[in-house]
Protein backbone atom coordinates (compact mmCIF):
# COMPACT_ATOMS: atom_id res chain seq x y z
CA UNK A 1 0.00 0.00 0.00
CA UNK A 2 2.92 2.38 0.81
CA UNK A 3 4.39 2.03 -2.88
CA UNK A 4 0.40 2.49 -4.36
CA UNK A 5 0.58 5.80 -2.14
CA UNK A 6 4.18 7.00 -2.74
CA UNK A 7 3.38 6.23 -7.19
CA UNK A 8 0.32 8.60 -6.45
CA UNK A 9 2.03 11.45 -4.76
CA UNK A 10 4.38 11.08 -7.95
CA UNK A 11 1.44 10.98 -10.08
CA UNK A 12 -1.01 13.17 -8.70
CA UNK A 13 0.38 15.82 -6.67
CA UNK A 14 1.36 18.88 -8.35
CA UNK A 15 2.24 22.48 -7.52
CA UNK A 16 0.09 25.11 -8.86
CA UNK A 17 2.97 26.60 -10.88
CA UNK A 18 2.29 23.12 -12.88
CA UNK A 19 -0.01 24.65 -14.78
CA UNK A 20 0.54 28.39 -15.98
CA UNK A 21 -2.90 30.32 -16.08
CA UNK A 22 -2.36 30.55 -19.95
CA UNK A 23 -2.39 27.16 -20.55
CA UNK A 24 -5.48 26.24 -17.92
CA UNK A 25 -7.28 28.69 -20.25
CA UNK A 26 -6.16 27.01 -23.35
CA UNK A 27 -7.65 23.51 -21.73
CA UNK A 28 -10.58 25.45 -20.99
CA UNK A 29 -10.91 26.79 -24.50
CA UNK A 30 -10.49 23.70 -25.85
CA UNK A 31 -12.82 21.19 -23.46
CA UNK A 32 -15.65 23.83 -23.30
CA UNK A 33 -16.19 23.04 -19.72
CA UNK A 34 -17.83 25.61 -17.46
CA UNK A 35 -16.48 26.77 -13.48
CA UNK A 36 -18.78 27.36 -11.09
CA UNK A 37 -17.12 28.78 -7.40
CA UNK A 38 -19.62 28.23 -4.20
CA UNK A 39 -18.42 29.80 -1.20
CA UNK A 40 -20.80 28.92 1.57
CA UNK A 41 -20.95 31.16 4.02
CA UNK A 42 -22.04 31.86 7.62
CA UNK A 43 -21.59 35.45 8.77
CA UNK A 44 -18.59 36.13 7.33
CA UNK A 45 -18.72 39.63 6.45
CA UNK A 46 -15.15 40.42 7.43
CA UNK A 47 -13.88 38.23 4.61
CA UNK A 48 -16.07 36.90 1.92
CA UNK A 49 -16.19 40.39 0.29
CA UNK A 50 -12.70 39.99 -0.67
CA UNK A 51 -12.58 36.93 -2.21
CA UNK A 52 -15.27 37.53 -4.46
CA UNK A 53 -13.25 40.28 -5.35
CA UNK A 54 -10.04 38.41 -6.25
CA UNK A 55 -12.22 35.64 -8.25
CA UNK A 56 -14.04 37.93 -10.06
CA UNK A 57 -11.03 40.41 -10.82
CA UNK A 58 -8.39 37.95 -11.09
CA UNK A 59 -10.23 34.72 -12.65
CA UNK A 60 -13.76 36.30 -14.24
CA UNK A 61 -12.45 39.79 -15.66
CA UNK A 62 -8.70 39.48 -16.35
CA UNK A 63 -8.69 36.22 -17.44
CA UNK A 64 -11.93 34.17 -18.23
CA UNK A 65 -11.78 31.24 -16.06
CA UNK A 66 -14.97 31.13 -13.95
CA UNK A 67 -17.92 31.39 -15.45
CA UNK A 68 -20.10 32.21 -12.24
CA UNK A 69 -19.35 32.79 -8.53
CA UNK A 70 -22.40 31.66 -5.87
CA UNK A 71 -22.44 32.35 -1.93
CA UNK A 72 -24.57 30.35 -0.62
CA UNK A 73 -25.93 32.08 2.99
CA UNK A 74 -26.76 29.22 5.68
CA UNK A 75 -28.26 32.06 7.75
CA UNK A 76 -26.22 34.86 8.00
CA UNK A 77 -27.56 37.80 10.59
CA UNK A 78 -24.38 39.83 9.85
CA UNK A 79 -23.62 41.93 6.16
CA UNK A 80 -22.56 38.57 4.84
CA UNK A 81 -25.00 38.37 1.95
CA UNK A 82 -24.78 41.92 1.24
CA UNK A 83 -21.44 42.02 1.26
CA UNK A 84 -20.50 39.39 -1.31
CA UNK A 85 -23.39 40.93 -3.62
CA UNK A 86 -21.62 43.95 -3.28
CA UNK A 87 -18.13 42.21 -4.52
CA UNK A 88 -20.64 41.13 -7.71
CA UNK A 89 -21.28 37.42 -6.22
CA UNK A 90 -24.50 35.75 -6.59
CA UNK A 91 -26.09 35.11 -3.37
CA UNK A 92 -28.56 32.69 -2.93
CA UNK A 93 -30.19 31.92 0.59
CA UNK A 94 -30.25 28.02 1.72
CA UNK A 95 -33.39 27.60 2.25
CA UNK A 96 -35.08 29.17 -0.89
CA UNK A 97 -33.32 26.52 -2.48
CA UNK A 98 -35.06 23.08 -3.10
CA UNK A 99 -38.12 24.74 -0.28
CA UNK A 100 -39.86 21.54 -0.17
CA UNK A 101 -37.10 20.11 1.77
CA UNK A 102 -36.46 21.74 4.98
CA UNK A 103 -32.91 22.86 5.32
CA UNK A 104 -30.81 21.56 8.61
CA UNK A 105 -27.47 23.42 10.16
CA UNK A 106 -24.60 22.18 8.30
CA UNK A 107 -21.47 23.13 5.60
CA UNK A 108 -22.52 19.97 3.72
CA UNK A 109 -26.00 20.58 3.68
CA UNK A 110 -25.02 24.20 1.88
CA UNK A 111 -22.82 22.46 -0.22
CA UNK A 112 -25.07 19.72 -1.57
CA UNK A 113 -27.87 22.36 -2.33
CA UNK A 114 -25.25 25.02 -4.35
CA UNK A 115 -25.51 21.60 -7.08
CA UNK A 116 -28.89 22.76 -7.52
CA UNK A 117 -28.19 26.86 -8.41
CA UNK A 118 -24.79 26.21 -10.12
CA UNK A 119 -24.48 25.39 -14.14
CA UNK A 120 -20.65 24.77 -14.37
CA UNK A 121 -19.28 21.46 -15.40
CA UNK A 122 -16.61 21.74 -12.98
CA UNK A 123 -17.73 23.09 -9.39
CA UNK A 124 -15.04 24.72 -7.07
CA UNK A 125 -15.88 24.75 -3.38
CA UNK A 126 -13.94 27.50 -1.25
CA UNK A 127 -14.28 28.51 2.34
CA UNK A 128 -15.34 31.66 2.67
CA UNK A 129 -13.72 32.75 6.01
CA UNK A 130 -9.95 33.04 4.22
CA UNK A 131 -7.66 35.90 4.86
CA UNK A 132 -4.97 36.97 2.47
CA UNK A 133 -6.82 35.10 -0.38
CA UNK A 134 -4.99 34.50 -3.37
CA UNK A 135 -6.88 33.26 -6.82
CA UNK A 136 -4.28 30.39 -7.28
CA UNK A 137 -6.63 28.51 -5.03
CA UNK A 138 -9.03 28.34 -7.38
CA UNK A 139 -6.86 28.25 -10.53
CA UNK A 140 -4.56 25.20 -9.14
CA UNK A 141 -7.26 22.80 -7.57
CA UNK A 142 -9.46 23.98 -11.56
CA UNK A 143 -6.30 23.52 -13.75
CA UNK A 144 -5.60 19.25 -13.66
CA UNK A 145 -9.50 18.73 -14.15
CA UNK A 146 -9.16 21.19 -17.60
CA UNK A 147 -6.31 19.16 -18.41
CA UNK A 148 -6.39 15.63 -16.91
CA UNK A 149 -9.41 14.14 -18.60
CA UNK A 150 -8.55 11.32 -16.20
CA UNK A 151 -9.07 13.73 -13.26
CA UNK A 152 -12.38 14.16 -10.98
CA UNK A 153 -11.52 15.39 -8.42
CA UNK A 154 -8.70 18.09 -6.65
CA UNK A 155 -7.92 19.10 -3.15
CA UNK A 156 -6.24 22.09 -2.68
CA UNK A 157 -2.96 21.35 -0.25
CA UNK A 158 -1.12 24.40 1.63
CA UNK A 159 0.89 25.28 4.73
CA UNK A 160 -1.88 25.81 7.79
CA UNK A 161 -0.51 28.01 10.61
CA UNK A 162 -2.25 28.05 13.77
CA UNK A 163 -3.46 32.34 14.17
CA UNK A 164 -6.28 33.64 16.79
CA UNK A 165 -9.51 34.56 15.98
CA UNK A 166 -7.71 38.09 15.26
CA UNK A 167 -5.45 36.90 12.92
CA UNK A 168 -2.55 36.82 15.57
CA UNK A 169 -0.27 33.71 16.27
CA UNK A 170 -0.66 32.22 20.34
CA UNK A 171 3.24 32.62 20.40
CA UNK A 172 3.92 35.24 22.15
CA UNK A 173 7.38 34.74 23.09
CA UNK A 174 7.89 35.24 19.31
CA UNK A 175 9.41 38.66 17.77
CA UNK A 176 7.95 39.23 14.69
CA UNK A 177 5.09 38.37 12.74
CA UNK A 178 7.15 36.24 10.57
CA UNK A 179 9.25 34.23 13.63
CA UNK A 180 5.62 33.79 15.18
CA UNK A 181 4.44 32.34 11.87
CA UNK A 182 7.46 29.63 11.34
CA UNK A 183 6.97 28.82 15.07
CA UNK A 184 2.98 28.06 14.07
CA UNK A 185 3.07 26.99 10.54
CA UNK A 186 2.46 23.08 11.31
CA UNK A 187 0.13 23.62 14.16
CA UNK A 188 -3.13 24.25 11.69
CA UNK A 189 -5.54 21.11 10.68
CA UNK A 190 -5.70 19.88 14.55
CA UNK A 191 -8.77 17.92 14.07
CA UNK A 192 -6.83 16.40 10.42
CA UNK A 193 -3.74 15.27 12.62
CA UNK A 194 -5.56 14.02 15.56
CA UNK A 195 -8.96 12.67 14.16
CA UNK A 196 -9.28 12.58 10.35
CA UNK A 197 -5.33 11.46 9.30
CA UNK A 198 -5.25 8.01 11.68
CA UNK A 199 -8.60 7.20 10.33
CA UNK A 200 -7.44 7.19 6.66
CA UNK A 201 -4.36 5.84 6.99
CA UNK A 202 -5.74 2.96 9.27
CA UNK A 203 -9.46 2.51 7.10
CA UNK A 204 -8.44 3.77 3.83
CA UNK A 205 -4.72 3.60 3.29
CA UNK A 206 -5.05 4.86 -0.47
CA UNK A 207 -6.00 8.25 0.93
CA UNK A 208 -2.93 8.50 3.31
CA UNK A 209 -1.33 10.81 0.57
CA UNK A 210 -3.61 13.68 0.87
CA UNK A 211 -2.02 16.53 3.05
CA UNK A 212 -5.49 18.13 3.59
CA UNK A 213 -8.13 15.86 3.46
CA UNK A 214 -10.53 17.91 5.68
CA UNK A 215 -9.25 21.49 3.25
CA UNK A 216 -12.80 23.25 2.04
CA UNK A 217 -11.18 23.77 -0.96
CA UNK A 218 -11.27 21.66 -3.81
CA UNK A 219 -12.97 21.39 -6.94
CA UNK A 220 -14.57 18.08 -8.92
CA UNK A 221 -16.84 17.43 -11.68
CA UNK A 222 -20.36 17.78 -11.52
CA UNK A 223 -20.74 13.97 -12.54
CA UNK A 224 -19.01 12.93 -9.85
CA UNK A 225 -21.18 15.23 -7.21
CA UNK A 226 -24.13 14.81 -8.13
CA UNK A 227 -23.49 10.93 -7.69
CA UNK A 228 -22.12 11.27 -3.97
CA UNK A 229 -23.76 11.37 -0.72
CA UNK A 230 -23.28 14.36 1.18
CA UNK A 231 -22.64 14.24 5.15
CA UNK A 232 -25.02 17.47 5.89
CA UNK A 233 -22.05 19.05 8.58
CA UNK A 234 -18.56 18.83 9.20
CA UNK A 235 -18.15 15.17 7.89
CA UNK A 236 -18.62 16.07 4.14
CA UNK A 237 -15.22 16.56 3.51
CA UNK A 238 -14.16 13.08 4.16
CA UNK A 239 -17.31 11.25 3.30
CA UNK A 240 -16.57 12.73 -0.04
CA UNK A 241 -12.89 11.57 -0.11
CA UNK A 242 -13.96 7.95 1.19
CA UNK A 243 -17.14 7.92 -1.64
CA UNK A 244 -15.34 9.18 -4.46
CA UNK A 245 -11.90 6.55 -4.09
CA UNK A 246 -15.29 3.59 -4.26
CA UNK A 247 -16.69 5.68 -7.10
CA UNK A 248 -13.83 6.62 -9.39
CA UNK A 249 -10.21 5.51 -7.45
CA UNK A 250 -7.41 6.94 -6.21
CA UNK A 251 -6.03 8.30 -9.73
CA UNK A 252 -8.84 10.01 -10.57
CA UNK A 253 -8.00 11.90 -7.16
CA UNK A 254 -5.33 14.52 -6.75
CA UNK A 255 -4.32 17.19 -5.04
CA UNK A 256 -2.55 20.88 -5.77
CA UNK A 257 -0.03 22.78 -3.44
CA UNK A 258 -1.49 26.24 -3.25
CA UNK A 259 1.07 28.16 -0.77
CA UNK A 260 -0.77 29.15 2.74
CA UNK A 261 -4.13 29.01 3.68
CA UNK A 262 -5.06 31.58 6.23
CA UNK A 263 -8.27 31.65 8.27
CA UNK A 264 -10.47 31.85 11.11
CA UNK A 265 -9.42 29.10 13.77
CA UNK A 266 -12.05 27.40 16.29
CA UNK A 267 -12.02 26.83 19.57
CA UNK A 268 -11.28 23.43 21.52
CA UNK A 269 -14.57 22.82 22.26
CA UNK A 270 -16.18 23.46 18.75
CA UNK A 271 -13.36 21.44 17.43
CA UNK A 272 -14.56 18.09 19.63
CA UNK A 273 -17.53 18.50 17.81
CA UNK A 274 -16.17 18.51 14.18
CA UNK A 275 -13.69 15.08 15.15
CA UNK A 276 -17.20 13.80 16.43
CA UNK A 277 -18.76 14.41 13.29
CA UNK A 278 -15.93 13.51 10.82
CA UNK A 279 -15.94 9.96 13.14
CA UNK A 280 -19.38 9.67 13.02
CA UNK A 281 -18.86 9.65 9.11
CA UNK A 282 -16.27 7.33 8.98
CA UNK A 283 -18.20 5.29 11.50
CA UNK A 284 -21.28 5.06 8.71
CA UNK A 285 -18.96 4.04 6.39
CA UNK A 286 -17.06 1.28 7.81
CA UNK A 287 -20.51 -0.29 9.19
CA UNK A 288 -23.41 0.56 8.03
CA UNK A 289 -26.66 0.36 9.65
CA UNK A 290 -27.34 -1.07 13.58
CA UNK A 291 -25.76 2.28 15.15
CA UNK A 292 -27.42 4.40 17.52
CA UNK A 293 -27.59 8.16 17.23
CA UNK A 294 -25.05 9.74 18.97
CA UNK A 295 -24.01 12.50 20.99
CA UNK A 296 -21.40 14.17 22.78
CA UNK A 297 -21.12 15.99 26.00
CA UNK A 298 -18.55 18.08 26.61
CA UNK A 299 -18.06 20.41 29.92
CA UNK A 300 -17.95 24.33 30.65
CA UNK A 301 -16.82 25.97 34.00
CA UNK A 302 -19.68 27.88 35.35
CA UNK A 303 -19.24 29.38 38.12
CA UNK A 304 -17.72 26.81 40.87
CA UNK A 305 -18.64 23.66 38.47
CA UNK A 306 -18.66 22.17 35.69
CA UNK A 307 -21.81 22.34 33.64
CA UNK A 308 -22.38 19.37 31.11
CA UNK A 309 -23.28 20.41 27.21
CA UNK A 310 -24.65 17.38 25.18
CA UNK A 311 -24.58 18.03 21.65
CA UNK A 312 -26.01 15.71 18.93
CA UNK A 313 -23.55 14.65 16.42
CA UNK A 314 -24.53 15.29 12.53
CA UNK A 315 -25.67 11.92 11.18
CA UNK A 316 -28.04 12.70 8.23
CA UNK A 317 -27.07 12.59 5.01
CA UNK A 318 -28.52 13.91 1.76
CA UNK A 319 -28.45 11.04 -1.67
CA UNK A 320 -26.76 11.82 -4.34
CA UNK A 321 -28.31 14.86 -6.18
CA UNK A 322 -29.04 13.01 -9.39
CA UNK A 323 -31.68 10.97 -7.63
CA UNK A 324 -33.68 14.20 -6.71
CA UNK A 325 -36.62 14.99 -8.81
CA UNK A 326 -35.82 18.87 -9.32
CA UNK A 327 -32.34 18.15 -10.43
CA UNK A 328 -33.44 15.63 -12.98
CA UNK A 329 -35.72 17.67 -14.33
CA UNK A 330 -33.55 20.73 -14.10
CA UNK A 331 -30.96 18.87 -16.58
CA UNK A 332 -33.82 17.65 -19.09
CA UNK A 333 -34.74 21.33 -19.34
Amino acid sequence: MLEEVERWLADRSWSVADRPLHRVLAAKRATGRTVSVVLPALNEEATVGDIVGVVRHELMLRAPLVDEIVVVDSGSTDRTSEVAAAAGATVVHRDTILPRLPAVPGKGEVLWRSLLVTRGDIVCFVDADLREFSADFVSGIVGPLLTEPDVHLVKAMYDRPFTLSDGSTPDTAATSTTAATAATAGQGGRVTELMARPLLNMHWPQLAGFVQPLGGEYAARRSLLEQLPFPVGYGVELGMLVDALHLVGLDALAQVDVGVRRHRHQDGQALGRMAAAIYRTAQLRLARGHLIRPALTQFERIGGTFEPRTYSVDTEERPPMAEMAEYRSRRVA
